[in-house]
């Protein structure tokens, strides 16, 4: 009895490796794991489980940060989603199968293997695949006990050196479940773009706003076990599951994954518990997202999440953190202690800190390294909020926002030397946060008309949240002539089409408050490949 116990932990341990195993593995396995029901039912019942009280892929699958031999691919065992430990004991482990195939129906399945899902992580799996070949689609599920989940699709990246035709990739960013459904993603998903790009605020770990149309299920997240339930109570959404499960993703995060505009590792209101507190949402987003196993949090409770992933020669991406490594925040409240203002830029010296820093000392570097040795033809970078100077104040004066680039505005000048120094080719800037679309052409001096364009940048709306007035942006649209778009009144997302040049399609939902809202094109701009800046398309 003991040398089987030993010969099944021995091969058990083996498919939980992320490794391609074979069918005779997968039997050899079966077999000595079925011996193992010989043993006393205290011991199984510690080890594995196979019953569950209820589907226990309520979560759906997803896949995401695509290579040329494969991706990385996702789900999380929770038959009751809104329970701290998703309905699966503490000390329980599950195993789980994943395959891979190049049909839907699984008849030519070319990558298989087998992990444990352990309540460390949420009963959530990770599979790093590898084997597969470049630039095609693939299809994906798992299995536990008798439960299969629902099928998922997802395509390698084009091949290192090949120049691919087109690229089209969505962008979104701020989805707060109480503001709106996340009808954008059943557009997203007809639009069928080759990857999602999802920019920050997933999760909001508050309730604010107006006229909400479902409430969180429970109060402000502070420990992992609040953290799990509310990203759980997220990912039920079936729009928002749809689409992890219809292609790869890449994603970064901004605050409200945590908590409202940290910096570094200070909380607005200068929480001596956040530290704790961030890295339980840490866990928890790692829990609940297709990363890489690379990414998963380390002892100390930090996560690397910025990366970059090519997709052939066409483009490639920079997906960027601006808020585990930034410097504080510039001139505070003092009300608050920490977090973000609006200042007077005269009032406010320390915006010429040299050494205040959005990025940090290392990321920053990776990124200016990267843009100097890239050979691709679009140079993304996917961040949080809005790169652009601008003024926030229609009046004399110039006011900025310290949680953003204009806080750090050397930050924001050395990658424009970057650009410069570099000749780097078509950059492209994408991202969230300011709950509008804004186009704006990127200058060392946005006022001065005789300044040149070095680079685009597309700032998205929310998903769901809600925004200011649209009158607050036609104020500065006056005295913002480098904003070349600016509308705050409309939800929903955009898409882009990369190839010779560039098209942005400024997508907008009818309504959030509706599940089967329509949708339309408010706007279509285009840059041309060599020539940065918008025109109208």
């Amino acid at each position: 009895m003991t040398n089987l116990m030993h010969r099944a932990i021995s091969l058990s341990n083996q498919l939980g490796e992320e490794r391609r195993v074979s069918r005779r593995d997968i039997l050899r396995a079966s077999v000595s794991l079925a011996g193992l029901s010989l043993l006393p039912d205290g011991v199984w019942a510690q080890s594995v489980r196979t019953r569950f009280v209820g589907d226990p892929f309520t979560l759906g699958v997803a896949s995401g940060y695509p290579a040329p031999d494969g991706m990385s691919l996702w789900t999380r065992l929770a038959p009751q989603p809104l329970q701290p430990d998703g309905g699966i004991g503490r000390d329980e482990w599950v195993a789980v199968s994943w395959q891979v195939a190049e049909d839907e129906r699984f008849g030519r399945i070319v990558a298989e293997g087998r992990k444990r899902a352990v309540s460390e992580l949420a009963h959530s799996v990770h599979v790093d695949v590898r084997g597969l070949r470049a630039g095609r689609p693939y299809f994906y599920r798992f299995i536990a006990g008798d439960e299969v989940s629902a099928v998922g699709r997802t395509v390698t990246a084009p091949a290192a050196g090949t120049m691919p035709g087109r690229l089209r990739f969505a962008i979104g960013s701020c989805q707060h479940y109480e503001q709106g459904y996340f009808n954008s993603y059943r557009h997203i998903v007809d639009d069928a773009p080759d990857l999602m790009v999802f920019l920050g605020d997933y999760i909001y770990e508050s309730s604010w706003g107006t006229d909400p149309v479902r409430r969180h299920s429970a109060g402000e997240p502070y420990d992992l076990g609040e953290y799990r339930v509310r990203h759980a109570q997220y990912r039920t959404d079936a729009d928002l599951q749809r689409a992890h499960a219809a292609m790869p993703w890449l994603v970064t995060w901004d605050d409200h994954e945590v908590d409202n505009d940290p910096a570094g590792d200070q909380s607005e209101h200068l929480d001596p518990r956040f530290l704790l507190r961030r890295a339980a949402a840490y866990q928890a987003y790692f829990e609940h997202m297709p990363l890489p196993a690379r990414m998963r949090p380390r002892t100390d409770g930090s996560m690397q999440i910025y990366t970059d992933v090519a997709y052939g020669d066409l483009a490639r991406f920079f997906v960027l953190d601006n808020r585990q490594y930034r410097t504080l925040q510039p001139c505070p409240d003092p009300f608050k202690g920490g977090g973000s203002t609006t200042v007077d830029i005269a009032m406010c010296p320390e915006l010429d800190d040299p050494s205040a820093t959005i990025l940090g000392v290392e990321q920053e570097r990776w990124l200016l390294d990267g843009l100097a040795n890239s050979d691709a033809r679009w140079n993304v970078l996917a961040q949080q909020t809005l790169l652009s100077a601008k003024d926030d104040d229609p009046g004399p004066g110039r006011q900025v926002w310290t949680d953003g680039w204009d806080g750090y505005p050397r930050s924001r000048a050395n990658i424009y030397d970057a650009i410069e120094q570099h000749k780097v080719s078509n950059p492209l800037v994408v991202g969230g946060d300011i709950h509008a679309n804004v186009l704006a052409d990127l200058k060392r001096d946005p006022w001065d008309p005789a300044s040149p364009v070095l680079a685009s940048e597309v700032c998205g709306t929310s998903i769901t949240s809600q925004g200011q007035p649209q009158a607050s942006y036609d104020a500065r649209l006056v005295n913002n002539p480098q904003l070349r778009y600016a509308r705050s009144d409309r939800r929903g997302y955009c898409l882009l089409t990369l190839g010779r040049s560039a098209q942005v399609d400024l997508r907008a939902i009818e309504s959030v408050k509706s599940r089967d809202a329509g949708v339309e094109t408010l706007a279509r701009f285009a840059v041309e490949g060599g020539r940065p800046g918008f025109r109208r398309a």
